[in-house]
Parts: structure tokens; C-alpha cells; sequence
């Protein structure tokens, strides 16, 4: 081999290196997008998702304050009774579960103060009464507690 040939032939080897690492640079940023992708419609399904449930939690609200207004004792009121239960029932199979929040203490991360009242018996801080049930969606909050808290 002569001089111009080693040299075209490193030249050669160089520029093959040169593709073959932009072929792999091609290839990572292809599956880093794809990532992206895939995440961005999952997040976007479980925003989606989230809104769908919350619009379910104001109709089993609305079934809550219904109720207080119906005879205990009617096959409507049963009926009334039993479309809550089933619809309470479909959110907890998607992992939405309400909380409890009279007695505990305020924590702003779960709760909203509606308003407050006299403490009487109990510490400041306390919730005293609970207007709006809060509910979790798995280990995350979906809708804080509308709480009232004794001063």
C-alpha cells in the first residue's frame, strides 16, 4: 500500500467512525423522544382521568345534599340510596378513597378552611365540623377537605 492509499484509507475509517457515531446519537435521541412521548400521553390520560373523576365526586356531592332533604323512609329515598353506594363503589375501584377530618388537625396539604368557629372543648387548630368531604386518588390528593377549624 502507498502513502496516499494509508491515508485515503484512514480518512476512510474516520468518516465511517464519524457516521457510525452519529448513527448511534440518531438512535438515543429517537428513543429519548419516544420516552417523552409515551409520558407525555400517559400524563395526559391521568390529567384527563382526574378531571373525569372529580366531576364524579360534585355528582356524589350533590347525592349528599339531596339526602339530607328526603324521607329516610320512601322506596325513592332507597333508590337515591342505593345509585350513591354504587357510585361511591366505582370510585373506589379507581383508587379514590374519602378521608375523615373532624377531629384531626388542620394540615394545609389536605385540608381548605371554610371558616372557623369558637374552639369551646377542643384545641385551636382543630376541625370542628367538615363541609366538603376531601378525597385521595391513590397516595395523592385529589380534592382537599373543606373544613372548618376552632380558633
Amino acid at each position: 500500500m502507498t502513502g496516499t492509499e494509508e491515508t485515503e484509507l484512514e480518512r476512510l475509517r474516520k468518516e465511517l467512525q464519524n457516521e457510525h457515531e452519529m448513527h448511534l446519537r440518531a438512535l438515543a435521541d429517537f428513543d429519548n423522544y419516544r420516552r417523552r412521548v409515551d409520558r407525555d400521553r400517559a400524563s395526559a390520560a391521568q390529567f384527563g382521568k382526574r378531571d373525569i373523576l372529580l366531576s364524579l365526586i360534585e355528582l356524589l356531592d350533590g347525592f349528599d345534599r339531596a339526602m339530607e332533604h328526603v324521607d329516610t323512609a320512601s322506596a325513592v329515598t332507597e333508590g337515591f340510596q342505593a345509585l350513591q353506594r354504587q357510585l361511591l363503589n366505582l370510585l373506589e375501584t379507581q383508587g379514590v378513597t374519602p378521608f375523615n377530618s373532624v377531629g384531626e388537625s388542620f394540615d394545609p396539604a389536605l385540608h381548605e378552611a371554610i371558616g372557623s368557629e369558637e374552639r369551646g372543648e377542643r384545641r385551636p387548630g382543630t376541625i370542628t365540623a367538615e363541609l366538603r368531604r376531601g378525597y385521595r386518588w391513590g397516595d395523592q390528593l385529589l380534592r382537599p377537605a373543606g373544613v372548618r377549624v376552632a380558633q
